[in-house]
């Protein structure tokens, strides 16, 4: 079998459930603002958002059109809504073309940031990221990486640890020169 002209990762599974996942994610990506997910997935997942802010910044009928077809629009659930009450209610397209879109008109590419964090999946250990519009400024909950900024933590909490003592010295000290100084001092 030969693997001409083929790309992606398979993630494991089949065509049309890796699909649907892609799809589902760039979704959730577009309603919450960021997602958490594995590595492999954000990387799939971070491609086809790019091309969908690609398409929606330009804000015509087709473009429109297009993205309808990729992702098969989803309605937001508004946590305030109501979910008996019927009404207008908003799709992930619709805040797309009007929100996420126009947020991107000045940038030329690069819309999504992938922030590695230190968790790990239980079952088999993967690496958990967050995948973020640019959009959003968070940062995700959870410490960083070991491998980045170790040396300057350890040099933060030696930092802080020699002021809380030099701290508690000087005040030490304050007491002591309060005492010698009104005996020193004539009446």
């Amino acid at each position: 079998m030969s693997s001409h002209r083929l790309f992606g990762r398979q993630l494991s599974r089949d065509s049309e459930h890796r699909m649907a996942m892609r799809r589902n994610l760039v979704q959730s990506l577009f309603e919450h603002g960021k997602v958490r997910t594995t590595l492999p997935k954000a990387l799939e997942v971070k491609a086809m958002a790019e091309k969908l802010i690609t398409l929606a910044r330009v804000n015509k009928l087709n473009e429109r059109r297009r993205v309808i077809q990729i992702l098969q629009d989803r309605r937001l659930v508004d946590e305030n809504q109501d979910p008996i009450e019927e009404g207008p209610t908003r799709t992930v397209v619709q805040k797309l073309f009007n929100e996420i879109g126009p947020a991107f008109v000045d940038r030329q590419g690069g819309y999504t940031r992938i922030i590695k964090t230190s968790e790990h999946r239980i079952g088999d250990g993967g690496d958990i990221v967050s995948l973020q519009l640019l959009t959003v400024d968070a940062t995700p909950k959870g410490t960083a990486r070991r491998s980045a900024g170790l040396r300057r933590k350890r040099n933060e909490r030696k930092h802080q640890f020699a002021t809380k003592v030099l701290k508690r010295f000087k005040d030490s000290q304050k007491p002591a020169e309060a005492a010698k100084a009104p005996e020193s001092a004539p009446e």
